[in-house]
């Protein structure tokens, strides 16, 4: 008899009864040397001990083969699970490839990706891969449509054999293919030699991966779009907190959550700020349309510190040029921070003003909020007049706005208020340049600095 046994990662603690019970047993056990030491206390006196090199994986089969023929108990260990990157598959292989009348029995052990989730928090709470980065056996090319077929798929992902002195770029070009698919701010976590002595565990990021800290004793885990970060831990949600009357919220959020994916995907340069790719991002999954990209301007830092204001108390009210961009700004968002949306287009006194003073009731609208909250956010996403306007009285000094989205669209003075518009010094501002805009347009920048704090995450539709 053959027990193919899988004796864990490495402690004494994280072996199976199953497996001691085997060990036991054993006449003889056959395994790589340095596994040996691990179960020696555990066999009984006189167990024949079998220990070859790495890569003599079939030369360790064969001899068990071997022993087994000849009346003996024979055991045949990997780490973790044997039937994980084990023994297990090449001992079947052999018995059918012998006929041989041999009986072999799989006992399976905690994995090393196992023990280094549970170091790491619960990154495995969903589904899940594992790869192997050895191409020994197996085309690098193989591996790498494995390695996009699981990015692309959003699967947390266990690296198994992520480096060593001769494969030293391939857990590189690894992290450049999650890239384009995942967060930079995904979570990661590797661990070192696993329920051993000398065990080191590292919580990072995808962006902050460093791959020559990792080597071939290393488990690397990568979090999928749903991963967090936790007080030093890595969360994966299965959703048992999901409540059934928020039911299509949360399909809302995965949905964007999924273009948000497709996007970075498509983005010519998805290496960008994160106060820049996290208004772009909600640009492009409301307009769809890429050439966004290039579009989108913004002062340094724009959507960060107007959300910085918002968060402390500076900003309060949102003043729009059309009703259309205050009916697109999300009434979650607003009651979450305390904010009002003031719309003048329709007031009676901004009719007469507009009738009055010959000019538009945009325009007229912007003046009376001007006068009203001088220091508000203004979300511009139709008329280049009420932007012209805005322009004006802020360089007057009669308006001080906390920010500025600036998207009128159109064919008549758009491009001529935008120009005007980056004239504004010290005026945190997001833009669209050129003739392309609206208020769909609008309203998502907006809602974009509004859940500024998920963008770390890359986790929009929280008020959807």
């Amino acid at each position: 008899m053959i027990y193919v046994i899988g004796i864990g990662p490495g402690s004494a603690g994280d072996i199976t009864q199953a497996a001691l019970q085997a060990l036991n047993e054993c006449d003889a056990v056959v395994g790589y040397k340095p596994y040996l030491q691990y179960i020696d206390p555990l066999l009984r006196p006189g167990t024949m001990r079998v220990g070859t090199g790495m890569r003599h994986e079939v030369e360790r089969a064969g001899e068990a083969f071997r022993l087994a023929g000849e009346g003996l108990k024979v055991g045949v260990i990997s780490s973790g699970d044997a039937g994980i990157y084990g023994m297990a598959s090449l001992v079947l292989e052999m018995k059918r490839e012998r006929h041989s009348d041999v009986e072999v029995v799989c006992l399976p052990g905690i994995s090393a990706m196992q023990k280094a989730a549970s170091l790491l928090g619960a990154p495995l709470g969903h589904d899940f891969c594992a790869i192997s980065l050895s191409d020994l056996m197996t085309p690098w090319r193989t591996i790498e449509r494995r390695i996009e077929a699981a990015a692309e798929a959003d699967f947390v992902t266990a690296i198994y054999n992520p480096r060593s002195e001769k494969r030293y770029w391939q857990l590189g070009r690894l992290r450049e293919i999650f890239l384009m698919h995942r967060g930079p701010s995904t979570p990661v976590g590797y661990v070192r030699q696993a329920g051993r002595e000398d065990e080191k565990t590292v919580l990072t990021t995808l962006e902050n991966l460093q791959p020559d800290e990792v080597d071939m004793f290393t488990v690397v885990i990568i979090g999928n779009s749903q991963t967090q970060e936790w007080h030093g831990r890595m969360i994966t949600p299965r959703g048992y907190y999901r409540q059934e009357d928020n039911q299509a919220e949360r399909v809302g959020q995965g949905i964007m959550r999924t273009s948000f994916t497709t996007i970075l995907r498509e983005l010519h340069e998805p290496e960008m700020p994160l106060w820049r790719l996290w208004p772009l991002l909600h640009v492009v999954h409301t307009t769809a349309d890429m050439e966004m990209e290039h579009l989108l301007w913004t002062t340094d830092r724009a959507a960060e510190l107007i959300y910085d204001k918002v968060r402390g108390g500076e900003a309060r009210t949102i003043v729009t040029d059309v009703s259309m961009v205050a009916s697109g700004i999300r009434k979650g968002a607003l009651q979450r921070l305390g904010l009002e949306v003031i719309c003048n287009i329709n007031e009676p006194s901004v009719a007469e003003m507009a009738r009055e003073q010959g000019i538009t009731r945009a325009q007229a609208g912007i003046r009376l909020a001007a006068r009203q909250h001088p220091t508000a956010i203004y979300a511009i996403g139709n008329a280049p007049t009420a932007l012209l306007e805005l322009c004006s009285l802020t360089h007057k000094g009669e308006c001080r706005p906390a920010g500025i989205i600036a998207a009128p669209v159109g064919f008549v003075h758009v491009e001529e208020s935008k120009h005007a518009a980056k004239t504004l010094k010290g005026t945190p501002m997001l833009m669209i340049e050129g003739r392309k805009g609206g208020s769909g347009i609008a309203a998502t920048l907006v809602n974009s600095i509004l859940a500024y704090d998920d963008a770390q995450a890359l986790r929009p539709g929280r008020d959807v």
